[in-house]
């Protein structure tokens, strides 16, 4: 008799094979996956999502206090409080992508363990999940930006805020893809674990969050090259000079960054995709 299937699982796949109809047919459980880190991270907590607006606004306060009055750092005219949470809000979403997919495995050893679904549901719902918080946080931004426009602060929306879904596109697929390659090696090294919180604190100092490139380039050109290479900066001056009208926008960055991006989400998905077939005996 011959049967039919509706999908098959097979001990050998190809290392680029992506399971996408499998992942298509596991739809629903992406969204329920969604709705379980939105729910279990707030259901016991007093202020519930009111965090989501809790924590950029505190970590604004702080910037604007120690780097903007204390160490009187440039914002290129800019109100630092808006100069700042336009960093925050952008750096906060590939961060949070980044550290939370960097332990996928390791956090569902249990469910990976038991019940078969495409594994990369994971670290798709941890992208989505976080760009629910995104959109909270820029709502807020938003709501600072309009603030300051009623109070005739200095700043222009340009054109280049046409390119506000392909920054986010870019900020998901960079901490999707090196929050993956990540994954694959703490499940033989838990100290890299550690070494991705530490080193995510560590790389935003190198990315523009908290001063202009044009700043760096001028009063630290010999390690301003760190910076402008780093494929974060790119996206939060594109991200700034979009909605603010200050920032260093550049095609060939853009494009720089894309090339990155796509090449660590290949090679993310080929040690995702080998590691998974073994990584319960490791972990």
């Amino acid at each position: 008799m011959n049967q039919q299937y509706d999908w098959s699982i097979e001990p050998q796949n190809s290392l680029l094979d992506l399971k996408l109809k499998d992942t298509w047919a596991y739809r629903d459980l992406l969204w329920l996956l969604v709705r379980r880190d939105f729910v279990s991270f707030y259901k016991q907590t007093i202020l519930g999502p009111l965090w989501f607006f809790i924590q950029p606004l505190l970590t604004t306060l702080i910037f604007t206090f120690v780097f903007g009055n204390l160490a009187g750092i440039s914002t290129d005219g800019l109100p630092q409080p808006l100069f700042y949470m336009a960093g925050i809000t952008a750096w906060n979403y590939f961060a949070d992508c980044l550290t939370k997919t960097s332990t996928v495995f390791k956090d569902n050893a249990n469910i990976f363990g038991k019940v078969y679904f495409p594994r990369l549901i994971m670290p798709l719902s941890i992208v989505v999940s976080n760009l629910v918080r995104f959109g909270v946080q820029f709502l807020l931004f938003l709501m600072v930006m309009a603030y300051y426009y009623f109070t005739d602060a200095h700043f222009n929306i340009t054109w280049a805020i046409s390119l506000f879904p392909l920054v986010v596109l870019l900020m998901a697929l960079l901490g999707l893809g090196t929050g993956m390659l990540i994954s694959a090696m703490t499940t033989k090294y838990r100290d890299l674990a550690f070494l991705v919180t530490f080193g995510v604190q560590l790389l935003m100092y190198a990315t523009t969050v908290i001063y202009p490139l044009s700043t760096a380039l001028e009063n630290y050109p010999t390690y301003a090259w760190i910076i402008e290479y780093n494929p974060m900066t790119p996206l939060i001056e594109t991200f700034r000079y979009g909605f603010l009208g200050n920032g260093t926008f550049s095609w060939g960055a853009i494009g720089y960054t894309t090339a990155v991006t796509l090449a660590l989400l290949l090679l993310g998905i080929v040690v995702f995709n080998k590691v998974e077939k073994n990584f319960v005996d490791t972990v």
